[in-house]
């Protein structure tokens, strides 16, 4: 019994060892993360992240990362009153701009799904085509707007899997380590998270975000709304928990590194599966999570 169980433990975790590898992710990648103060209309923030992805595609970034909501900004009076038609709008432009600069982007948008309104996290690929579209599970008192998405997912990035949380997501560790186990070893964190004023939620949120990484060894990538929307910090973590960098509270800032994709390695993470009354449990949720290749 004892070979049995161990014997399906390496096999899951050669699987996903396989994914890992399977596309030949590159040993490093340059990223960023952007925030700024929306601008009052979904036109005017199209064109603040189109001139940051210019900006990106300039400097080498290949992926781009924008803040919850980043097309209307988290203000819910021009979230209901943005037409469907304005948004698709929007998303075409970005689109479009991917595929000239060649670079990824993640962004952060209301989306409808036929009469369901969505908090989501879309991600572009260099030929402008959609890969993924992320909608927010963990929905609170704030996002009243939205209905939840039930989908966790798993996606490539040059071959490297990645997976996406957008805020309050962040509370709740299983919507990470299940698609660690599932083989992403890169975390995109959209945010617009509480105002400066609410001094007392900023540890919090900072512990929290850090141990997403480091209980799981991966790196995140998080771009989160400036104040007075938020309190920006936009941030880097690398897979041991540490802010490789970090942007500041109140400006428009882009904040990049080059990481080392060798330490992103899921270690801890798969070494739950070593504890046998978790187990079965954990490849259970795995199976829950939608993996592209």
């Amino acid at each position: 019994m004892f070979a049995i169980r161990f014997l399906s433990i390496v096999c899951f975790i050669v699987t996903m060892a396989e994914f890992v590898h399977a596309d030949k992710a590159p040993a490093q990648l340059a990223v960023a993360a952007v925030q700024f103060q929306p601008r009052g209309s979904v036109k005017k923030n199209t064109d603040v992240i189109i001139e940051y992805l210019e900006r990106c595609a300039a400097q080498g970034v290949r992926i781009a990362v924008f803040q919850e909501c980043s097309i209307t900004g988290y203000d819910k009076t021009i979230i209901r009153h943005a037409s469907e038609e304005a948004l698709l709008k929007s998303e075409r432009r970005i689109s479009t701009a991917c595929e000239r600069l060649k670079l990824y982007a993640v962004i952060g948008t209301p989306f409808y799904s036929g009469t369901r309104l969505l908090n989501t996290a879309v991600v572009f690929d260099p030929r402008g085509e959609i890969v993924v579209r992320y909608a927010k599970i963990q929905l609170v008192g704030g996002d009243d707007w939205a209905e939840p998405g039930d989908q966790m997912v798993v996606f490539p990035v040059d071959g490297l899997p990645c997976s996406i949380i957008i805020c309050h997501d962040e509370r709740y560790p299983e919507l990470v380590r299940l698609p660690v186990l599932a083989g992403a070893r890169l975390i995109f964190y959209v945010s617009s998270e509480s105002g400066v004023k609410e001094e007392h939620k900023l540890i919090p949120y900072r512990a929290q975000i850090a141990a997403r990484a480091d209980e799981n060894d991966v790196y995140i990538v998080q771009a989160n709304a400036p104040a007075l929307d938020s309190h920006g910090q936009s941030r880097i973590i690398a897979p041991d928990g540490n802010v490789i960098v970090e942007a500041g509270m109140f400006q428009d800032e882009m904040v990049t590194a080059v990481l080392d994709l060798t330490k992103a390695t899921g270690a801890t993470a798969e070494r739950s599966l070593r504890y046998g009354r978790l187990r079965d449990w954990w490849q259970e949720g795995v199976k829950m999570v939608k993996v592209l290749k």
